[in-house]
């Protein structure tokens, strides 16, 4: 009876380890499970393309406006630079300082933004004013506008100058309000609420300067 005991006691044993065997054989070690996650996980990024990223679609709308606001804003920098000499008005000075100083900022990011595009700068040559074929984008001052504001000095110049600027702006927002409704790059477009942002005040400080309500 004693030895049968014995017997049972072994036979229970056995079964409990060959059940634990069982189970190890049907589960996942931990060195399994990580591997196959990131195997999914590797998967996943595979499956999603450069090409498809938001951040890289643009259209035609987002390409037009990049590449003319480049010489739009080269024209604005070029007239900021006509200030120096020609007035002694600290506002017109100091304002003429802070566009100069934006639109460089944006002339950098936007000709980087063509090159991510694999799309070319506008010529440097490109700043309008009768020159570079973009005199006919709103606002730009022509080549006669640009010659009778160099040749220009004192109360004169500032006249021209802010009633070339407040126009300038005024279509400097038209292209911007564009490209807000048709195009679909992302920095794009937030460049394009920046500069409606900065400038609309400069076009209400300019108008003020010269008077108007």
């Amino acid at each position: 009876m004693h030895e049968n005991n014995s017997v049972r006691r072994r036979a229970v044993a056995g079964f409990g380890l060959a059940a634990v065997a069982v189970i190890a054989v049907a589960g996942c070690s931990p060195d399994e499970e990580p591997a196959g996650n990131t195997a999914g996980a590797s998967q996943s990024v595979a499956s999603v393309s450069p090409s498809e990223s938001p951040a890289s679609k643009h259209n035609e709308a987002d390409v037009e406006f990049t590449s003319t606001m480049i010489g739009h804003h080269r024209q604005a920098v070029m007239m900021s630079g006509l200030v120096e000499g020609r007035t002694d008005n600290a506002e017109l000075i100091a304002l003429a300082s802070s566009i100069e100083r934006a639109q460089n900022t944006e002339i950098t990011e936007m000709e980087n933004r063509l090159e991510s595009w694999g799309v070319d700068s506008p010529d440097m040559g490109d700043m309008g004013g009768g020159h570079g074929g973009h005199d006919d984008m709103p606002g730009m001052l022509s080549a006669d506008q640009m010659t009778a504001l160099r040749n220009s000095k004192g109360a004169a110049f500032d006249t021209l100058w802010l009633e070339g600027m407040i126009r300038h702006h005024e279509g400097a927002i038209a292209m911007a309000d564009a490209v807000l409704a048709d195009g679909v790059d992302p920095a794009t477009k937030a460049l394009a609420a920046e500069v409606k942002k900065a400038q609309q005040p400069e076009i209400e400080q300019m108008n003020g300067m010269l008077g108007r309500s």
